[in-house]
């Protein structure tokens, strides 16, 4: 039988490079942690200057507080810290860090030096990471100055994993742009191989930041939002349904000042965008979200990138609401930073023509009082009859009027701005679905008795579940009775989707209750439901509408939230505004 090893203290360097296997992972790992120590600090400014994707070089250099030259040694001591002093102190931390772990970690795996001053001393004071000796005067600002060298210089398989330069310093510029957007009171400067990538300063606001590191794209085609109930708040900027992303690459969410990834959060945003998001898109959004620091645990991986909520659900119903109640507000056609109107893609694309200085104006700019009863005039004559007269370009409707139908599938209207184009059934199935939903949530979706009832053929399984949901298919709607192994009576159907084919709605509906099962899954599943009858009862293509019933159309469209959208993230209208449009015909040039 061999011999048991014996257990045995580790050395203080080992426990160290352990330590930052979970801290350090790579140069971006290197700047969070010493960008959250300047922040800590207090710093209004931040420099930050890197050499071959921080793998060589990495200097922060910052105008906080500093560190007394009695304290230096001890900052590059194991769990040493000037953040939190007993339990209580943890459980309500709002610095970034308080660990004690990253300056030993980083000094663990490359060569670091820490330069500081503080207003009590009259200089500065340095000290390296391998250096057990006091620390050596040196001229420094007050402030602190951290430079780490040659990451992973003794441990060369964690240097192997490192990628390319370029790839490295792409993870290094995200990080500094996250935490730039925590605290716009803060300057940046973020420079590679002495080249600016970007300066930013501190007193420019937090939307001229968000515009800054997100791009004007973003701003332009986002809500901003604000939302409180009682100690929780919440407020940013959440991205319109029609910016959404291929990736979830636009992502920053901000809890008390700390960046985080949390599946509740998560979830309880995603929730919120349901039924306005394409399958397969993710939203984009910049919040911040406070609560009293008790609420919630950071200390639960070195990283503090998790968090655990101590009321998780109060938490998550309270961002799902905010996100949500947002979202509703927009309609279609409203202008101003509270919602704009989607643009159709290529105008998106486009670059303004450059003009030369001896060109005439552009024919059309912005369309007056008289181009807008020109229209109306025009209107007229073209369908002979009478379209309701604006006295003015404000009081036509933010759609504007139907000039005609084409292929049976879209509408055309012209508004004040120029031209709209509607997908008729899109736009359609989203005003039955929030119709629905609305009357779902009052007294339950008024009902429309047959003139004579209709048998249909389903499967038994499907008439177990009208048998057995009876309940919830009359607060739908609908009247069924089961009237053999696998047949159904409808006796009524919702009056709210008008006319429709009653065998092929109700084997639609009962398809997707046999599909989520139980009446609690059914629960939380019920706006599917509602948005496939939606879909099934919305106008299709290819019937064709007389004016009165696009004009009708355009207005319910202005009326119903969310209708940018139909339910499966679609989008309903674009607008082609007449600089678009002179654009395309070459005009003014």
């Amino acid at each position: 039988m061999s011999e048991a090893p014996r257990i045995q203290r580790l050395p203080d360097v080992l426990i160290s490079q352990i330590a930052a296997g979970e801290v350090v992972e790579r140069p971006a790992s290197v700047i969070k942690e010493l960008v959250e120590n300047s922040l800590d600090a207090g710093a209004r400014q931040i420099e930050i200057e890197v050499e071959q994707g921080g793998v060589r070089l990495m200097r922060v250099r910052d105008d906080g507080c500093g560190i007394r030259k009695e304290d230096l040694a001890l900052a590059l001591s194991r769990h040493a810290t000037s953040k939190i002093q007993n339990l209580g102190d943890l459980e309500r931390v709002q610095s970034l860090g308080f660990r004690g772990e990253a300056l030993p970690s980083i000094g663990s795996v490359a060569r670091l030096s820490l330069a500081s001053r503080s207003a009590e001393d009259t200089h500065g004071w340095i000290i390296t990471g391998d250096e057990s000796g006091a620390p050596r005067p040196t001229p420094h600002p007050v402030g602190t100055t951290v430079e780490v060298r040659d990451l992973f210089h003794n441990i060369p398989a964690r240097r192997k994993f490192l990628r390319s330069e370029q790839t490295e310093f792409d993870h290094l510029h995200e990080t500094v742009k996250r935490l730039a957007l925590s605290r716009a009171g803060a300057g940046f400067t973020l420079r590679h191989h002495e080249r600016t990538v970007f300066a930013l300063r501190g007193d420019e606001g937090q939307e001229r930041r968000v515009a800054a590191l997100c791009g004007e794209n973003f701003m332009m085609q986002a809500l901003n939002m604000e939302f409180e109930a009682g100690p929780l708040h919440v407020s940013g900027w959440i991205g319109l349904p029609t910016f959404s992303r291929s990736q979830a690459d636009m992502q920053y969410f901000y809890l008390n000042g700390r960046l985080v990834r949390d599946k509740l959060v998560s979830h309880a945003l995603r929730q919120a965008y349901q039924d306005v998001l394409y399958h397969g898109r993710h939203p984009a959004y910049v919040l911040y979200f406070t609560l009293p620091p008790e609420e919630v645990d950071v200390n639960v991986h070195p990283a503090k990138h998790e968090v655990r909520f101590r009321t998780g659900r109060l938490a998550h119903d309270f961002l799902y609401r905010a996100v949500q109640q947002a979202l509703a507000g927009t309609r279609a056609g409203q202008t101003g930073s509270a919602a704009r109107p989607p643009a159709a893609a290529h105008t998106q694309q486009a670059m303004p023509l450059p003009a030369a200085e001896s060109s005439p104006p552009p024919l059309r700019t912005r369309p007056d009082v008289l181009q807008v009863r020109e229209q109306i005039g025009a209107y007229h004559a073209l369908h002979g009859a009478p379209m309701p007269e604006a006295a003015s370009a404000q009081d036509m409707p933010p759609l504007g009027y139907a000039l005609a139908q084409l292929q049976g599938v879209y509408i055309l209207a012209g508004n004040q701005s120029g031209l709209v184009l509607v997908d008729m059934h899109a736009a359609h199935e989203r005003i039955l679905y929030e119709r629905m939903k609305d009357a779902l949530q009052d007294e339950g979706v008024r009902a429309q008795p047959l003139l004579a009832p209709v048998s249909v053929s389903v499967s038994e399984h499907e008439a177990q579940a009208a048998e057995r949901h009876g309940e919830l298919l009359n607060k739908l709607g609908f009247e069924i009775s089961r009237a053999g192994p696998e047949t159904v009576l409808i006796r009524q159907v919702p009056a709210l989707l008008g006319e429709v084919d009653a065998a092929a709605l109700v084997r639609d509906a009962l398809a997707d209750i046999v599909t989520h099962g139980t009446s609690a899954r059914l629960d939380e599943r019920m706006n599917e439901i509602l948005g496939g009858m939606a879909c099934h009862a919305a106008v299709r293509a290819r019937r064709k509408l007389s004016l009165a019933e696009m004009n009708a159309l355009l207005r319910d469209m202005e009326a119903t939230s969310r209708s940018n959208q139909c339910n499966h993230g679609r989008p309903t209208w674009v607008q082609l505004d007449m600089t678009a449009l002179d654009k395309l015909f070459m005009r003014g040039r």
